[in-house]
């Protein structure tokens, strides 16, 4: 029997049997009483701290991830380095621009280049990264085909292409790379102020998560006032969602770099075109909106060191009916945001709670993410976190 296989009160009753220990014998050496022991053993009473677990393990004399067992899988680190290698090999493919026989192969129709763009954003929003990093090598390939061979119809699926590919490499913590998607995505879409717009959201991204806050702000600024309309009133939706995105970008930018009245003034500017845009739409895959607002003054008081603000801020935007509206991804990365802010306050078990709520919104989130898996690795230390936070950080490698 492999005990592995069992629920956790079974398990501690397996290696308790192999032990020779009796439950009341058991029970005695944790301090507690055989009918919790009994409880335990049959799942009517959960294992719900930390302390507790441990406890157990030494009784046992079994290390605690013995006990865990391996219920959740842990992400292949390898296999994913692996696919980063791929994207970064397509993007350093110069086939097309050289006449390699590589750039004449099949061109890809343009509606189904535009179907596979269509399902590689879909693919982002839910959060299955794994298959994104499979697919995204040979789309670059097909999208830079099209371009090539009809510049006016392939030029915004292969910004498109650039834009997805950036904000993966983002999530997997490869902003470098992800600047070169971004920056592909800029040149690509010269000409065309409302494709330049799109790209340079996913080019603040980049910037900002390679520590260049001060460029990244100037650089989104500069894209959004190129699009803002002159009258708010006037502006559509796209635009609006374009420019407010951007404008949040900005912001955050300016909160990492620890300018809260700038951080302000540009929320509050982004959350005026939000309000003309209204809940439950998607322009050029910003899903901008008054939630999303609200989601980035959450992101933005963590970064400035108000843990207290944040929380209100999470609870508030959360509880808007926009929140269940919004991507599978941006609820998940958002909740990492207030995990974030629950540390701030020392307060281990929300932090706990809400990353589970994240890890049940979008797995790959928190087993892709480095971030995520530094904000895991924080609750995970905390002798007060929930027994189910420590369970995922062993089986997730994370200490």
């Amino acid at each position: 029997m492999d005990s592995d296989l069992l629920p956790i009160g079974r398990r501690v009753a397996h290696w308790r049997g192999r032990r020779r220990m009796s439950q009341q014998v058991f029970a005695d050496r944790l301090g507690k009483s055989k009918s919790w022991v009994d409880k335990i053993e049959r799942g009517v009473r959960s294992l719900d701290k930390v302390s507790t677990l441990q406890d157990i393990a030494a009784v046992l004399r079994i290390d605690t991830t013995v006990l865990l067992g391996r219920e959740v899988r842990p992400a292949d680190v390898t296999e994913r380095a692996e696919g980063v290698d791929r994207i970064r090999s397509a993007l350093s493919a110069y086939e097309i621009a050289l006449g390699l026989p590589a750039a004449r192969l099949v061109v890809v129709p343009a509606d189904r280049l535009a179907r596979n763009v269509e399902h590689a954003w879909t693919t982002f929003q839910h959060a299955r990264y794994p298959q994104l990093i499979a697919l995204v090598p040979d789309l670059l390939a097909g999208a830079q085909r099209t371009h090539a061979d009809d510049p006016g119809t392939g030029r915004a699926p292969l910004v498109e292409v650039y834009r997805v590919t950036a904000s993966l490499l983002v999530k997997l913590g490869e902003a470098e790379l992800g600047w070169l998607a971004a920056d592909r995505a800029m040149a690509v879409a010269t000409g065309e102020p409302l494709l330049v717009a799109a790209a340079a959201v996913q080019l603040g991204q980049v910037l900002r998560a390679s520590g260049r806050t001060r460029v990244a702000m100037s650089t989104v600024l500069a894209a959004a006032y190129r699009i803002a309309p002159r009258d708010p009133d006037a502006g559509t939706p796209e635009e609006l969602s374009l420019c407010g995105t951007l404008l949040v970008q900005a912001a955050l930018a300016a909160a990492r770099h620890g300018d809260d009245r700038a951080t302000a003034e540009l929320i509050d500017e982004a959350a005026d075109m939000a309000a003309r845009v209204g809940e439950g739409h998607d322009h050029h895959r910003t899903a901008f909106g008054p939630t999303a607002v609200g989601l980035a003054r959450t992101a933005a008081a963590v970064d400035l060191g108000d843990g207290h603000e944040a929380i209100a801020w999470h609870e508030r935007a959360t509880a808007r009916d926009g929140w269940r509206w919004l991507p599978a991804e941006h609820r998940a990365a958002h909740l990492l945001d207030a995990a974030r802010a629950y540390l701030h306050v020392d307060d281990p078990a929300n932090a706990g709670r809400t990353l589970i709520d994240a890890d049940h919104t979008a797995p790959a989130e928190l087993r892709h993410r480095p971030a995520a898996r530094t904000v895991l690795a924080q609750v995970a230390r905390d002798p007060h976190a929930p027994a189910t936070i420590i369970q995922l950080a062993t089986t997730l490698g994370v200490t």
